[in-house]
């Protein structure tokens, strides 16, 4: 019994969280339950079965792989890129707990979902229930945070709900809430045997003669009211000026306080309240100043009457109509009109499309009215804008009021000009989507100007703990929280302390989960789209160790993409703290502290693709040290990257951005020297996406291609005249469905269907290029339409993808199939890998040259047809600086790489430092942003920023070659650059 109830308490906690696969009902049953008490041994995950076994893996590449993987350890899978690591640990015993899992599910409920295929394995034994964390970003969606997916801002909602104290938004006094008891004690206690008037407010700071008010209550029997501090006796047909703002109060009773007519006080004092509509005033005729007290059964400041209703947890939810800003709507931003992106170019005029949402001169009424004012003005359409009055240009872009320039426009119109701003916000509003859609690409992301980026209304931002509000908490990062929550309780009240003992606990454990895992620099309120699939990965590794779950078998996929060498040793401890409390991790990874610290290791190779899919090695590091496997060359010293004897001179020019200040940056100046090889350094989180990506990128990008994106603060840049074009080449990935595949985004794929086209038999058929398209209709199997799988909707899980029935996943129909070079059909020709490609295609020079630079960049494994969905965020970069490559560059070509060395093994990188390398001896300039010390060893001039992550960082701390950044030991990289370089032949470090 106990069992079965600790299974489902595991079930019902993994669900939500992530894909959860199971064994035989009995068997998961007894790898999740805790032995009896607790002790019996001293992993539970290895009590039932010592090993998990898989025999006979044959998923895509692996060869009838058979292994034993030790239960309740930390196992690394390493091994090169492409050589079946993912597919035996993703698509072999991950996708067979899946599907186990799927089988618990009743025959009903399997019929709504569909079948999950068996993985291509022989069996797979002493499985417990798995959880598999990818690289994958976790939501596309703005509402989405930090604070959302890790649970801490559900925590600290409640903990405001139920602590916070609420304070005025016009004020800024505290908020009075009362009971009627209190209020009936506090009048005893500080009015004792004095008069007393007793009031209920029915107008606060309003307009109108009132004289129905006057009638109404006068009919419930009072026979006084409080006119603007004045008593009045209600008379027939009374009523005030109506032009006048009045405060109106009824005079409920009249009386003198005394301990023994208590109960005359309370008939009062609750008949107040309930004309009050929960509030009242008292009033002592003998003060001549300060003579009235307030009272309330609500929240409410008694200057200003402003009253809030009860705080709830949805009171400070951006998701929630009863929290969100109502300007925003709980986005933080709001898309704004600018004069920039409506004058984005004001040389020229506005008959040669000066104001860009009207484009050049029409005989419509807009150019008509825009002429006579110009004309008034002494100037034409044909003036360019930037020699037009300054206040000129802001009439015209902003409207003319009814009283000026009327004399311009009567002659014509009616209506005063009302600028070309505001009639384009008109058009927001419109219920035509072309119309939106048209005014959407005049718009920018602004900081919204009502809740100030807080995403809340402001109510629910004077609600504060200790003199914060949440939208102050949820914009520090981790490391200033974890600060923050610390001794809070004395900051506290003892009621507070009370209420908050246990939210408080889960709130700092959550907290010391994300710091456990390297992301002391994310604060709550960072959108999850703009997170790294490192950074997601380890955000849901850090909730995976908050649900403290045991016997499950955790599978990762490179978790330490992202970090810096200093961080790597508190992921290895997180991992580690998940292993020794009771469940077996498995880690498909090339980082070699991560291969060092595991407790077994299987290298699987010894090449990519077809060359793969054996194990080479496995045991411990030690041993795998020593097997002489391509893994442990590099492991060992035997082979590694070699240093440039001498670095580039470069071009003699560099880029120089100026008063970089967006996010953590402070007042930063950087200077890219051209011609070379530059590598930005740093630990996670310290400014090195804000400087590149953030700000130089979009700087560049608007420089060259008129990009919309704005980059952050910054002062100026030089240098733009010495480059003509910038490429960034990040790890989004290059298609978001299974129709994407590296044979389209490359663009071979038009040529590869124009050759089908012109085979004989394509044209006796009158087959034309478009034939060959599975995105067509036409040559394509129907059924799927051209996607080869069907999609399964799973409701409460992710979509599942088979095999389409019709075609079997060939994407097209018998006749176009029928059609072939070489003897390959078009789909023969999707399923070759990279590297067979370039052989049978080796004399069309045109596909050729674009399959080659795939090969060249260490994809020869992957087939041209390629679901881009299955592809890493490292192959998807390495797919698009194929692209790139193969494109004619111009020798003054800016590139920029975000970590392009996620997912490759050192023998990889080795390849991708000769590409890159090569590309900068064309006279191009290189700049990638990077982790990894083999390849920042090989760059030409590092700029390091650091220190610290977060607020810690944001300066240039050190600059100038590998060799120089590690003698100056300065910053946490120059401390390990010391150390690699002393293993590398040309370093000059002692």
């Amino acid at each position: 019994m106990a069992k079965k109830k600790a299974l489902a308490v595991a079930a019902a906690t993994i669900s939500p969280l992530s894909q959860v696969a199971t064994a035989e009902a009995e068997l998961t049953a007894a790898a999740v339950a805790l032995p009896a008490n607790g002790h019996d041994h001293p992993n539970p995950a290895a009590a039932e079965a010592p090993f998990i076994e898989v025999y006979g893996a044959r998923e895509h590449n692996l060869k009838n792989v058979s292994i034993q993987i030790p239960r309740g350890k930390l196992v690394v899978f390493t091994g090169i890129s492409g050589s079946g690591k993912s597919s035996l640990a993703f698509d072999t015993i991950y996708a067979e707990g899946q599907r186990r899992y799927m089988e618990t599910f009743s025959a009903y409920a399997r019929s709504f979902m569909g079948g999950l295929e068996r993985p291509d394995v022989d069996k797979i034994e002493g499985l417990s229930p798995v959880i598999s964390i990818e690289q994958k970003t976790t939501s596309r969606n703005p509402r989405s945070t930090v604070g959302t997916i890790t649970e801490i801002y559900d925590f600290l909602r409640l903990f405001y709900a139920r602590t916070a104290e609420a304070f005025s938004y016009v004020t800024g006094k505290k908020m009075i809430r009362q009971s009627d008891d209190q209020i009936i004690n506090y009048i005893l206690k500080h009015y004792d045997n004095k008069k007393l008037v007793v009031l209920a407010p029915v107008v606060k700071g309003r307009k109108g003669h009132y004289r129905e008010l006057f009638q109404q209550v006068a009919k419930l029997g009072f026979t006084k009211v409080r006119v603007d501090g004045e008593l009045l006796d209600i008379t027939a047909k009374m009523q005030v000026d109506r032009y006048k703002i009045h405060d109106i109060e009824i005079v409920i009773d009249r009386l003198v306080v005394k301990a023994d007519d208590r109960h005359r006080l309370a008939g009062s004092v609750q008949n107040a309240l309930t004309q009050g509509k929960g509030t009242m005033l008292v009033l002592d005729p003998d003060k001549k100043k300060d003579n009235t007290q307030f009272f309330s059964r609500f929240l409410m400041d008694p200057a200003t009457g402003i009253a809030y209703d009860d705080p709830a947890p949805n009171t400070f939810s951006f998701n929630s109509p009863y929290g969100a800003c109502p300007v925003c709507n709980g986005l933080g931003e709001v898309q704004e009109i600018t004069e920039e992106t409506v004058m984005p170019d004001k040389k020229l005029s506005i008959s040669r499309g000066g104001i860009a949402p009207l484009g050049e001169y029409r005989d419509i009424w807009i150019f008509q009215q825009l002429q006579l004012i110009l004309k008034k003005h002494k100037a034409s359409l044909s003036t360019p804008i930037q020699k037009l009055p300054e206040d000129l240009v802001q009439r015209l872009l902003h409207g003319i009021p009814e009283d000026d320039d009327a004399d311009t426009t009567k002659a014509n119109y009616t209506e005063p000009f009302e600028g070309i701003i505001p009639f384009l916000r008109r058009q927001m509003d419109s219920d035509s989507d072309n119309i939106r859609d048209w005014i959407q690409q005049y718009t920018q992301a602004k900081e919204c100007p009502e809740c100030h980026g807080y995403r809340l209304k402001k109510e629910s931002l004077h609600f504060k703990i200790a003199d914060k509000h949440i939208g102050e908490l949820s914009v520090m990062d981790v490391k200033e929280l974890s600060a923050w929550f610390e001794g809070l309780e004395d900051r506290l009240s003892d009621r507070q302390n009370l209420i908050a003992r246990e939210l408080l606990k889960e709130i700092r454990k959550r907290i010391g989960f994300l710091l456990e895992v390297g992301l002391d620099y994310l604060d709550l309120h960072r959108s999850v789209r703009t997170l790294s699939g490192g950074e997601s990965q380890r955000i849901r590794l850090a909730t995976q160790i908050g649900t403290q779950l045991v016997g499950v078998l955790y599978i990762m996929d490179e978790p330490s993409i992202g970090l810096h060498q200093r961080d790597n040793e508190r992921l290895i401890k997180a991992l580690q703290h998940l292993r020794d409390i009771g469940n077996s991790v498995i880690v498909v990874e090339h980082d070699k502290d991560m291969i060092m610290h595991a407790d077994h290791v299987l290298d699987i190779g010894p090449g990519a693709g077809i060359h793969g899919g054996s194990i080479v090695a496995e045991g411990s590091p030690t041993e795998i040290f020593n097997s002489g496997s391509l893994t442990s060359q590099y492991l060992s010293g035997q082979k590694h990257i070699e240093l440039r004897k001498k670095k580039r001179e470069g071009t003699g020019e560099e880029l120089v951005l100026k008063g970089a200040k967006g996010h953590n940056l402070k007042n930063v100046t950087a200077k890219f020297p051209l011609g070379k090889l530059i590598a930005v350094t740093g630990v996670s989180g310290s400014g090195k996406s804000s400087l590149i990506h953030d700000t130089l990128y979009p700087i560049l990008n608007q420089h060259f291609f008129n990009a919309k994106r704005e980059p952050l603060k910054y002062d100026s840049i030089e240098g733009l005249d010495f480059i003509d074009k910038v490429i960034e080449v990040d790890q989004s990935p290059i298609g978001r469905t299974p129709r994407s595949n590296p044979a389209t985004y490359t663009g071979v794929m038009t040529e590869i269907r124009q050759l089908f086209a012109e085979l004989p038999e394509a044209k006796i058929r009158g087959y034309g290029p478009g034939r060959f398209s599975f995105n067509v209709k036409g040559g394509r199997c129907e059924t799927c339409e051209g996607a080869g799988l069907r999609t399964i909707e799973m409701n409460f899980l992710p979509d599942v993808h088979v095999p389409c029935e019709t075609c079997k996943g060939r994407r097209y129909n018998r006749e176009t199939l029928e059609v072939r070079f070489k003897g390959k059909s078009i789909t023969d020709v999707l399923d070759m890998t990279v590297e067979k490609a370039v052989e049978f295609f080796e004399y069309q020079p045109r596909i050729l040259r674009k399959i080659q630079t795939l090969n060249d960049v260490g994809l020869g494994y992957l087939t041209l047809g390629q679901q881009a969905t299955t592809l890493s965020g490292g192959e998807a970069q390495r797919v698009k600086l194929a692209t790139e490559l193969s494109k004619k560059d111009t020798g003054q070509t800016f590139y920029i790489l975000d970590e392009p060395t996620t997912g490759l093994h050192f023998e990889d990188i080795n390849h991708l430092s000769d590409v890159l390398q090569k590309l900068v001896d064309k006279g191009n300039t290189v700049l990638i942003i990077e982790h990894n010390l083999d390849l920042i060893k090989v760059a030409d001039h590092l700029i390091d920023i650091g220190p610290e992550g977060g607020a810690g960082g944001g300066t240039i701390v050190a600059q100038g070659t590998p060799e120089q950044v590690a003698k100056s030991k300065k910053g946490y990289t120059g401390k390990f650059l010391a150390e690699e370089l002393k293993t590398s032949k040309y370093a000059e470090v002692e």
